[in-house]
């Protein structure tokens, strides 16, 4: 299957998405002492990296993998201060955006060639 245009990019949001429920049902799972959250972590990671694959049809490997790690970095973040109230600091949000700002640019400079 290649996925071709606005395709590739649904695909990859495809992935970012299941990739931030595979991490929060790993989370969930506590150690994988919870049955379901832990086969829900297989299933969400599997679609996530299927996905990742169709995506990488049509985008470059190291744009993809930077807007899919980057965002979900990003999104974890946030699910993890909201959700599970994990303390986010000043130094954590610093660094989150470099992530932002790497992905950014890593997007412009793609672009131009």
């Amino acid at each position: 299957m290649r996925a071709e245009g606005v395709w590739a990019w649904f695909f990859l949001t495809m992935a970012i998405l299941f990739e931030l429920s595979g991490t929060i049902s790993m989370k969930i799972s506590q150690g994988f002492t919870r049955p379901w959250p832990s086969v829900l972590m297989f299933l969400f990671y599997g679609i996530s990296f299927t996905s990742l694959n169709v995506a990488l049809t049509s985008i470059k490997v190291g744009v993809a993998y930077a807007v899919w790690s980057g965002a979900g970095i990003i999104l974890i973040s946030v699910v993890g201060a909201v959700y599970f109230e994990e303390r986010l600091t000043l130094s954590s949000l610093l660094w989150v955006t470099v992530i932002v700002a790497g992905i950014v640019g890593l997007n412009i400079s793609t672009k131009g060639h």
